[in-house]
C-alpha cells in the first residue's frame, strides 16, 4: 500500500495506541528483532478494497512485531545496542563449548551474535513492562 507521508503519519497516529508519533522520522526500537526502525519504514497492510482493517508491522524481514513491541530508543537502549555491536566486532572467532571430558572442546559454538544478545535484551524489557 502506497500512502503519502501525511497519510502514513495519520495511520501511525491512529493505529499505534502505545506511543505518539510526531513525524515519520521518529525512531522506535523493535523488541522482537532488535532493530531500530523509523516511521517511514513501518509497513502498513490490510485495508483490502477499503473494508479490511489496517495494521502496522515491523519492516524487518521475518519479524512479525506490532506497535506494542516497539519502544522509544532512549539513551540507555541506544547505549546497550552500541555495546552489543561493539562486542560483536570483538568476537571474531567463534568460541566453543567444553565437551565435559577432561576439558576437550566439542566444537559446538556459543550463540554470541548481536541478534541473540538483542533478543535477550528485548526479553528483559518485555518481562519488566
Amino acid at each position: 500500500m502506497t500512502l503519502s507521508n501525511v497519510d502514513k503519519l495519520d495511520v501511525l497516529r491512529r493505529l499505534d495506541q502505545f506511543r505518539q508519533w510526531r513525524s515519520l522520522d521518529e525512531k522506535r526500537f523493535c523488541l522482537v528483532c532488535g532493530k531500530i526502525i523509523t516511521g517511514h519504514q513501518i509497513n502498513i497492510g490490510g485495508g483490502t478494497r477499503g473494508d479490511g482493517p489496517l495494521r502496522l508491522s515491523c519492516p524487518t524481514e521475518r519479524c512479525n512485531s506490532i506497535p506494542m513491541d516497539w519502544v522509544l530508543p532512549t539513551d540507555e537502549i541506544l547505549a546497550k545496542v552500541e555495546r552489543a555491536v561493539a562486542r560483536e566486532r570483538e568476537v571474531a572467532v567463534p568460541r566453543t563449548v567444553p565437551h565435559g571430558d577432561g576439558g576437550h572442546e566439542c566444537g559446538g559454538s556459543v550463540d554470541n551474535s548481536v541478534a541473540s544478545r538483542l533478543r535477550q535484551f528485548a526479553f528483559f524489557f518485555k518481562r519488566h513492562s
